[in-house]
């Protein structure tokens, strides 16, 4: 009997060992009078996709180091419209940047800031910004991602300072949970503000004038024959500079402005070669129409009033003038009152009205 019991203790105790484990999860099996622990959830973002147009050239950004997501996008874009970018939270880029007039500023000759500053130059609207290797009128930056820089620490235009908006916007009900949608965690730091920021303005894609309908033989591409006329004069006496599909060369030059009222030396504020004193980016035409006032300062209201700049005398002989613009020595391109008219009407099929209305760039 003694053997027996014995045999059944050990029995015993080999049974309630193996119970025991069970719930301790000696086994691996884990306790099951509890439900599993949540796995957390992989962090992921939705790839952006952006489309270069049929008759454009290749970008000059940078993708691979900033990749577009639809996160990031619409952070970009809640930060663009959001008055907190300047220092008393009056100004957002949008501000300055209104989408119906081609993100340009058409109430004055001159950029506005904080507490109604007057900037130094006229203000130009912003598109197709993956396509360009410098920016503002002296190319003073060469990388779309540093571009909010200036105007956000700008004394006269947003007045900020890159440390304090990152503490305020991390102090936001919104903002971290937004940085953490589109990285991962709620970290707000320069490199992912001004990335975001880029995201969006590289949407900013006006490629559907009449014009580029007309380009790539699509509906709706018919021109007139003044538009025709107009569009033949253009390559002839404007297209040195306003070059491409993109209307511009990219390239510095002087066109002749009196100096009489503004002694900007543009370019050479930069460079400080004596070279390029008085010269400024060639601007794009595209929208031209929605971008008035127009040059550096703003001077002109009309396409008109530059029509007759370049036409009836305007045109400073200075020792900087572009030798486009010079014709058997005289500075200026001759131009008849049609021809004018013609050309006008041409520019005028540059403006995409699609873009300036786009739900997907609006507040």
């Amino acid at each position: 009997m003694r053997h027996w019991g014995l045999i059944g203790l050990v029995l015993s105790a080999a049974l309630f060992g193996a119970v025991a484990s069970c719930h301790t999860g000696q086994s691996g099996g884990g306790d099951p009078t509890k439900p599993d622990e949540p796995q957390p959830v992989p962090y992921k973002t939705t790839p952006y996709v952006w489309k270069k147009p049929a008759n454009f050239p290749d970008p000059v950004y940078d993708f691979t180091k900033n990749p577009m997501t639809v996160e990031g996008v619409a952070l970009g874009k809640r930060l663009f419209y959001d008055d907190m970018l300047s220092v008393n939270s009056t100004i957002s880029c949008a501000f300055c940047h209104i989408q119906g007039s081609a993100f340009a500023h058409t109430d004055h000759a001159l950029s506005h800031g904080i507490n109604d500053k007057i900037g130094t130059r006229n203000n130009i609207g912003l598109q197709n910004l993956a396509f360009y290797r410098q920016f503002f009128w002296d190319g003073g930056v060469s990388d779309l991602d540093l571009v909010p820089i200036a105007p956000i620490t700008n004394p006269v235009e947003m007045g900020h300072t890159l440390s304090a908006l990152k503490e305020n916007l991390a102090k936001s009900p919104t903002y971290p949970a937004l940085f953490k949608a589109a990285y991962g965690t709620d970290s707000i730091t320069t490199e992912r503000l001004l990335k975001v920021l880029s995201q969006f303005m590289l949407t900013m894609v006006s490629a559907n004038s009449r014009y580029d309908k007309y380009v790539r033989k699509e509906s709706g591409g018919d021109l007139t024959a003044d538009e025709l006329a107009g569009m033949n004069l253009f390559q002839q006496k404007c297209a040195t500079c306003h070059s491409g599909e993109l209307f511009t060369n990219q390239q510095f030059r002087n066109n002749g402005l009196s100096r009489a009222s503004n002694q900007d030396e543009g370019r050479s504020l930069v460079t400080l070669r004596t070279e390029d004193k008085y010269l400024f980016k060639v601007p794009s035409l595209r929208n031209i129409d929605r971008t008035s006032p127009y040059m550096h300062d703003g001077r002109y209201g009309t396409l008109e009033q530059v029509l007759s700049h370049y036409a009836n005398g305007g045109v400073q002989n200075v020792p900087e003038l572009d030798p486009a613009l010079q014709t058997n020595g005289k500075p200026g391109i001759p131009l008849t009152d049609t021809e004018k008219k013609q050309i006008i009407a041409f520019l005028r099929t540059l403006t995409d009205f699609d873009y300036v209305r786009d739900p997907r760039l609006a507040p």
